[in-house]
């Protein structure tokens, strides 16, 4: 099999599994805002739920992009052993140092919610707190179950690391249903830490399989430990700028009304259904060939292969942005208006949606160029513009808090995230010569016709079907929302072949590849 094919192949493969994820994790805001609404209990329970997954994304997460290059590195040696040696100490150093944290974040709990979110009501930060309390477990049982996801992905297994947030995104909806029935949010958190204890159990039995034994071994000196440690830096530093962003929101947005840090962590969930769908699907298959080709020196290969990678990016996410902000409100009232979640709640959720949503393509475009710095071993570049970002969100959010309140903070995100895509693609161009042609500025040119073309058959029909469909309650606003996404998709489609687009013949070869295979004899 051809690389492109098997690119193509590994990115269906990862998106299929990661829309299940993204829709098991619908379902589960859709539960929990169906179960507590958009209120001072949902605001405390996201503000608990994000201070162990913030301290997870900055060292865990950074941790999870070493694993595999490493362990690979090992492999390709023919020194497998060793390296399950190395991680039975990188495993063995995750448990102790995350019980470690989680043992005084039991007892600074009231600090950490007063750091994280200093306006909220002193009966919001007590009831944040004692969430705190009880889901700071789950630090260690995520660090667990991302680097068994890293080892598994090393030794090629990708369906049980995936299907792992599945099984905790179950677990949640489950325990909100049964569990926040009988004892409130404080039976959901609980149910959130089982969920992460599953998705780390899960994966024990195949890692055995592929010849993993875990003993508790903390060899210090092992040279693979301080590489390791010596790449997890500038990635985890990186990661730390990231995480600034939600705190910069959460901090704000906990001095304006109540619901509105609900409001924007269910707008930025909805956001991030498609990156995780199919951006991250794209990266994770093209990230092994674009470092391939860098490390064999194959500049103009490698220029091409970002480009195409970035390409099919944009043609997803600037659609799929500018159609979130058409179809913002329908959108939020279909999918959370129900049981305690109200038309407040909704109408502010719509608003972060919205402008959530004008930065969705940039958040997806860097996703691809950081890993086009990172495949050259340049690991500073993305990190000294994260911190310049982070800076421009901050300027920006306390600019339009006052005028648009919490959809201020969504705006500022949305402008940071297209600064940051400004500046990776400008440095980007000066690493690989070329890469930004005439042809690119055409593409970009003929994607926003194309989705202008889109956006006003969206609002058209969605303003017609709004009257008709409105006396048929949930069902009419599902139809009416599930005909704007149709007839907006065929639009594009459409546009994209009038204005002749090199992806229109891949839109052709795939279909009739798909044609085929359903008719063989016909082929």
């Amino acid at each position: 099999m051809s690389t492109g094919k098997m690119i193509v192949r590994a990115t269906l493969v990862v998106a299929i599994i990661n829309l299940l994820s993204r829709i098991l994790g619908f379902v589960r805001e859709q539960v929990i805002a169906y179960m507590f609404g958009a209120t001072n209990v949902t605001d405390a329970y996201v503000v608990a739920y994000n201070i162990p997954n913030a301290v997870f994304a900055i060292v865990i997460g950074a941790l999870a992009t070493v694993v595999v290059p490493v362990f690979s590195e090992y492999a390709a040696k023919g020194q497998r052993e060793e390296a399950w040696r190395l991680f039975n100490t990188v495993i063995t150093m995750v448990i102790i140092i995350f019980t470690l944290v989680t043992i005084a974040g039991i007892f600074a709990a009231p600090l950490l919610v007063k750091l994280t979110a200093p306006g909220l009501s002193t009966e919001t930060a007590s009831l944040a707190s004692r969430l705190t309390v009880i889901m700071l477990p789950i630090l260690v049982f995520y660090g667990l179950s991302t680097v068994f996801q890293g080892l598994l992905n090393a030794n090629q297994v990708f369906g049980i690391p995936a299907l792992s947030v599945s099984v905790t995104n179950l677990t949640i909806i489950i325990s909100a249903l049964t569990l926040g029935g009988i004892y409130g949010v404080d039976g959901l958190a609980a149910g959130t830490v089982v969920g992460f204890v599953l998705a780390a159990l899960m994966q024990v039995p195949k890692l055995k399989k592929v010849g993993f034994k875990f003993h508790f071994t903390l060899d210090r000196h092992h040279p693979g430990v301080k590489k390791v440690l010596y790449l997890v830096m500038p990635v985890a530093i990186g990661t730390s700028l990231n995480q600034i962003y939600l705190i910069i929101d959460r901090v704000l947005a906990s001095g304006l009304a109540e619901g509105s840090i609900s409001a924007l962590n269910y707008a930025n969930r909805i956001i991030l259904m498609p990156i995780t769908f199919f951006v991250l699907a794209i990266g994770t298959a093209f990230y092994p060939t674009i470092t391939t080709l860098a490390a064999q020196g194959k500049r103009e290969e490698l220029a091409d292969t970002v480009l195409r990678a970035i390409r099919m990016v944009i043609l997803f996410a600037l659609p799929a942005g500018v159609g979130l902000m058409v179809l913002a409100t329908p959108i939020i009232k279909l999918l959370f208006e129900h049981g305690q979640f109200g038309a407040r709640a909704t109408e502010m959720t719509a608003i972060a949606l919205f402008f959530y949503a004008i930065g969705l393509v940039g958040q997806a475009a860097n996703i691809i160029l950081t890993r086009a710095f990172y495949a050259q071993q340049d690991t500073r570049t993305p990190v000294k513009l994260m911190a310049v970002t982070v800076v421009v969100n901050l300027v920006f959010s306390l600019l339009l808090i006052g005028p648009l309140k919490h959809g201020g903070l969504a705006l500022a995100n949305s402008i940071a995230s297209l600064i940051n895509t400004i500046m990776l693609t400008w440095f980007l161009n000066k690493r690989i010569p070329g890469m930004w042609n005439a042809s690119a500025m055409t593409f970009l040119l003929q994607t926003a016709l194309a989705t202008t073309s889109m956006a006003a058959v969206a609002w058209g029909v969605n303003a017609t079907g709004a009257g008709f469909f409105a006396a048929y309650g949930t069902l009419g606003l599902a139809v009416q929302v599930g005909v704007s996404i149709s007839t907006a998709l065929l639009a594009f489609i459409l546009a994209v072949f009038l204005l002749r687009m090199e992806e229109a013949k891949m839109i052709t070869e795939y279909a009739g590849k798909f044609l085929r295979k359903l008719h063989p004899s016909k082929g």
